[in-house]
């Protein structure tokens, strides 16, 4: 604790300075899975890209001490030694806790235990004047400061510590797949699905609007040999991308479910190689042809660190419309005939998150969300990731729309773009 300590007090001092001179600052982290633009004045930064530590873990109380910087990858490790998770575990790795918490993380487990920021207990802040304080959702500790730091982008305070909840896993999980042919009868699947108190894990894709999978997933502690299923991983250069692995597994067998058996930390980050399906676009753009050997010699290229440098130092983020959006289960269906009709681009990314409780106020994108969540109390997020129109102001128009629309059916938007609808 003691070089944590001495990081942190270097934090504040620098701080409670900018503070003093009346200048604003922006938080550096070292790597960001933001698309948005990033700049930066040297003398206006606050570095917390050494806080990258992993500083305890506590078997007994099921809980991981860590600092901000950590990403999922490290985080993960660090806990299956001692047979535990995070709850929810953002799918690319180098997604970072801080940025799990101060930004926005649903993922196939958050159907059960909600953003990524409701498995974060405790946090210690540096706040806007150099205070260094903690905070948790314990009455009479700062209750009102954590609330209002989740999902608010670092905008209330510099986040230097957090304490997260960890649960029991196992070696393997049983990952069953199971083909859908129209967006209503997967949104009616994964209703279904998230009812299912064995299932620790459930999102969907839809591959085009006749074709698509709900996936679940289940640990076990043995595989049955009774079953007729295999092995699978999705971290190896010779592995294939997760969601042409599902697509193939449908088109083999489109009427009945299959059953894989896929280690923990390859489904955790099953999205890693080609971000989601992002790294197709990279293989167009540089008249690539895509397929399994030119995807295996490029592999390093097509992991999800090395393709947000690239987007970045390209400035190609400006050309496409990468959206995650979240609407009440009730308006599921008709945003997805919305996307369908006006944007037509397949995959989407269909994910149940279970809301917040609405008893305290949050910067947080949810608390945007006021519509009817289902009598199951669940939200529907569709990501929409896919190039876009080649004319800057068609691309704002396409954006505006789909904000209007998200925001027409009581849904809200993640900040992983500016907001194009007021103009941010």
């Amino acid at each position: 604790m003691d070089q944590h300590n001495a990081a942190v007090s270097a934090i504040s001092s620098t701080v409670r300075n900018l503070y003093s001179r009346k200048l604003p600052f922006r938080i550096y982290h070292g790597s960001t899975n933001s698309t948005r633009s990033q700049s930066f004045q040297h003398d206006q930064i606050v570095d917390i890209s050494a806080l990258t530590h992993v500083l305890t873990i506590d078997p007994a109380a099921k809980t991981a001490l860590v600092e901000p910087n950590v990403p999922m990858d490290k985080l993960v490790a660090a806990t299956l030694r001692h047979g535990l998770v995070p709850p929810v575990v953002m799918e690319f790795p180098g997604i970072t806790v801080g940025g799990g918490f101060a930004g926005t993380g649903g993922e196939s487990s958050s159907f059960r235990h909600g953003f990524f920021d409701r498995t974060v207990t405790w946090i210690e802040v540096v706040l806007g004047n150099g205070d260094v304080v903690t905070a948790s959702p314990n009455p009479g500790e700062n209750e009102d400061l954590f609330w209002g730091l989740s999902g608010s982008f670092g905008t209330l305070g510099v986040t230097t510590l957090l304490r997260v909840k960890l649960v029991e896993t196992s070696k393997w999980l049983e990952v069953q797949y199971f083909p859908v042919h129209s967006a209503r009868d997967a949104i009616d699947l994964l209703g279904k699905k998230v009812k299912d108190e064995k299932l620790d894990y459930v999102d969907g894709i839809l591959f085009a609007a006749d074709r698509g999978v709900v996936v679940t997933g289940q640990r076990i502690d043995t595989m049955d040999p009774k079953k007729q299923s295999r092995v699978q991983t999705f971290t190896r250069p010779s592995d294939e991308w997760f969601y042409i692995h599902a697509e193939q597994i449908c088109q083999e067998s489109p009427s009945e479910s299959t059953i894989e058996y896929v280690p923990v930390a390859d489904y955790l980050f099953r999205y890693d190689r080609g971000a989601f399906w992002m790294g197709q676009f990279a293989y167009d753009y540089f008249f690539i042809p895509f397929n399994r050997l030119t995807r295996y010699f490029l592999d390093y290229f097509m992991h999800t660190r090395v393709m947000y440098h690239a987007l970045h130092k390209s400035r190609l983020s400006s050309t496409f419309i990468i959206q995650d959006m979240a609407v009440p289960w009730s308006a599921g269906n008709e945003f997805i005939g919305y996307l369908g009709e006006n944007f037509d681009r397949y995959p989407l990314w269909l994910c149940p998150i279970k809301p917040h409780a609405r008893q305290h106020v949050s910067f947080h994108p949810q608390s945007l969300i006021h519509g009817d969540t289902g009598g199951d109390n669940m939200l529907l997020n569709v990501g929409l990731w896919t190039p876009g129109p080649s004319s800057h102001r068609a691309f704002i128009e396409a954006n505006r729309a789909l904000e209007h629309k998200t925001y027409s059916l009581h849904g809200s938007k993640w900040a992983l773009r500016p907001d194009f609808l007021h103009g941010r």
